[in-house]
């Protein structure tokens, strides 16, 4: 198995990869407007073509049929559904499974939530319910991108038949749950596979041995370096990667029972946190993942950001770190549906701003601006050696004066 010290080479899909999967991501002339003349937003990412770079992220919000559905009248570019595994009766969740965190002391009842976490398992439907549900969906809505969110235990059959299971129901591409952060870890799924490389190289080709359409990774932070997973699975033949799922977290404590939250009969355990709090970290992490994709492979493989998302904003920091799409879950969670649309008319105020006509025109445009410390120090020291050069002595010959010849002599004088 390959090292993770010698995984800096280029990709190279091999010739039945190339053959068995729809195009990768064309870098096409950018339209210049709509023809309202409003900034354009619509982006092609492996081969799909969307009207938006909004993509509802896998969890509740893509847990059946009706609210999936919602969610393609409302707007969003994409919908990624509930993940979804072979046997759902193994799937048992609690209640309550979710706490907020508010910006108020602990034990405040009201203010902005700034920050969610869940308990919450992958889906408990039956698998069959949701693949007749995805069929109906792509049936009613041919041109709209569905994506099947996927995660299955340590075996390399039960993979095959889910992603051939999945895939027939007709969604237009999977991604792989790699990074749950809590449950399924105990039955070796999940974050579980993503936090360990070598099983994640293992299991990323079983994948990519059976998958005919285009495969997102989806990525835990929950690892101290995330381009080394992002790297593995771009590498075993991933078309993509999302990234990050949520952080293990710990919401806090009851001041008045005593008890950790959420509480189920009087217990609790470290969940994934998620909304507006992660969004530096995802920032930090999508940085990373974008800058190794772009020192490393050649172009075609995507990169969707997930992580705090609530304004446009929010989206434009993501796609000006190099992000394709942005995924929301936890914001559609607490805002409805309807927040597509101010997603939308918020980063074409953005655009318009800065006369972007295109998300093309600025993916990516922020990320050379990051750099080593050391370069910082260097940078700034060049900076004040300049502005001390320019500050000494005279600029031109009109500066001179009768009054302060001498001086003004001695001034241009090297020491």
């Amino acid at each position: 198995m390959e090292s993770l010290m010698t995984l800096s080479a280029r990709a190279s899909p091999s010739p039945l990869q190339q053959q068995r999967r729809l195009p990768g991501r064309q870098r096409a002339t950018p339209v210049r407007a709509t023809a309202t003349g409003e900034p354009d937003l619509s982006v092609r990412v492996n081969g799909l073509q969307m009207p938006n770079p909004f993509v509802i992220g896998s969890g509740p919000p893509g847990t059946n049929y009706t609210v999936m559905k919602r969610a393609f009248d409302e707007g969003w570019g994409a919908v990624i559904a509930k993940t979804v595994s072979l046997d759902a009766e193994k799937v048992i969740n609690v209640t309550p499974r979710y706490a907020k965190l508010r910006a108020e002391p602990n034990g405040a009842a009201m203010g902005r939530i700034i920050g969610w976490q869940n308990i919450e398992l992958i889906s408990d439907r039956p698998l069959e319910t949701m693949l007749n549900e995805f069929k109906k969906l792509k049936k009613e809505y041919p041109d709209r991108i569905l994506i099947g969110s996927i995660m299955e235990e340590y075996n390399k059959a039960a993979w095959h038949e889910l992603i051939e299971r999945v895939e027939g129901s007709g969604v237009d591409a999977l991604e792989i749950n790699f990074s749950c952060p809590h449950g399924m870890p105990e039955r070796k799924m999940g974050a579980a596979v993503g936090q360990d490389c070598d099983l994640l190289e293992e299991v990323c080709g079983w994948i990519n041995e059976k998958a005919t359409v285009p495969v997102w990774a989806k990525m835990t932070p929950n690892i101290t370096d995330i381009t080394q997973p992002a790297r593995i699975a771009l590498k075993s033949g991933c078309e993509g990667v999302s990234a990050i799922n949520t952080i293990m977290s710990v919401m806090g404590i009851n001041l008045k029972t005593l008890r950790p939250e959420p509480c189920v009969e009087g217990y609790s355990t470290p969940g994934g946190y998620s909304a507006r709090a992660v969004h530096p970290i995802a920032l930090a992490k999508v940085m990373q993942i974008a800058r190794m994709m772009k020192e490393e492979f050649a172009d075609g493989q995507s990169l969707s950001a997930i992580g705090g998302v609530e304004t446009g904003n929010d989206v434009a920091e993501f796609i000006l770190l190099g992000a394709d799409t942005v995924q929301v879950c936890t914001g559609v969670m607490i805002h409805g549906y309807p927040l597509v649309k101010k997603l939308c008319a918020e980063l074409q105020d953005f655009m318009r701003e800065h006369n972007f006509s295109s998300i093309e025109e600025f993916r990516g445009a922020s990320l050379p601006y990051f750099t080593t410390h050391t370069d910082l120090v260097h940078r700034q020291q060049e900076a004040i050696k300049q502005r001390k050069a320019i500050k000494k002595g005279l600029q031109s010959d009109k500066d001179w004066t009768g009054d302060g010849f001498v001086k003004e002599t001695e001034s241009m004088v090297s020491n």
